[in-house]
């Protein structure tokens, strides 16, 4: 089934036209990368599903129509947001961070600090003490926290240590085959997205220009529309 769809999708900041033509569509139980070279909407376009900006063409999840909800109504469906940047309540401690925006579920304390043990070492913890990993690690907490039925993932291993960024791949490819949450996950790491997605969608100047099996992304169409 068709969790979340976009179709013909366009969206602008105020004057400047960001998005074109965006078409996408995750089923329940897949891990989608969102993929394009810097600055081709793919950010836009996960503020567009988060309401987050005005956007014309077709908006639905789970086969209702979001468009003309506000960001906090599309949050309680069930979409959850790992934004770019962590953007943790800094004056927080860890476990307040969690707790802020968490819903009835499976996803409690306990079951994300078994996903992240760092977070229980770190309980009391306030965020802006945290590394750049630990903060990355209490984002993604904080969006599981939850209980979302989708999971976005913008960039969420960008500027880590290696090890950090391991971790973080682990802990999806461990919410891929533990739970079959559906996710979306824009990052660079063609490596690390092969081994965890089923499909991918490719943006280039606010439109897609292609979409499918990760297995079908050959190192020529990556090359040609990624650059990578």
């Amino acid at each position: 089934m068709t969790l979340l769809k976009l179709e013909n999708v366009a969206a602008s900041y105020g004057s400047s036209k960001a998005l074109f033509d965006v078409n996408l569509a995750v089923s329940e139980g897949e891990v989608m990368a969102l993929m394009g070279r810097n600055g081709m909407g793919k950010s836009t376009t996960v503020k567009t599903i988060l309401r987050m900006i005005q956007a014309t063409g077709q908006l639905t999840f789970d086969g209702r129509d979001i468009s003309k909800l506000a960001s906090h109504q599309v949050a309680r469906l069930g979409v959850g947001l790992v934004p770019e940047g962590r953007r943790c309540f800094a004056d927080l401690s860890v476990t307040e961070n969690l707790i802020a925006a968490a819903r009835t579920g499976p996803w409690d304390l306990a079951r994300v600090t078994q996903l992240f043990p760092r977070l229980a070492e770190r309980k009391n913890q306030r965020a802006h003490s945290l590394s750049g990993g630990e903060q990355q690690m209490l984002a993604i907490g904080r969006a599981l926290m939850t209980n979302p039925r989708l999971l976005v993932l913008d960039e969420a291993t960008e500027g880590l240590a290696p090890i950090i960024r391991q971790e973080i791949w682990t802990a999806i490819a461990q919410l891929k085959s533990e739970t079959g949450m559906t996710i979306i996950v824009i990052d660079k790491s063609m490596a690390e997205l092969s081994a965890v997605c089923d499909k991918a969608t490719i943006l280039e100047r606010g439109k897609t220009v292609w979409t499918g099996a990760m297995t079908d992304l050959t190192p020529e169409i990556s090359h040609e529309l990624i650059g990578v």
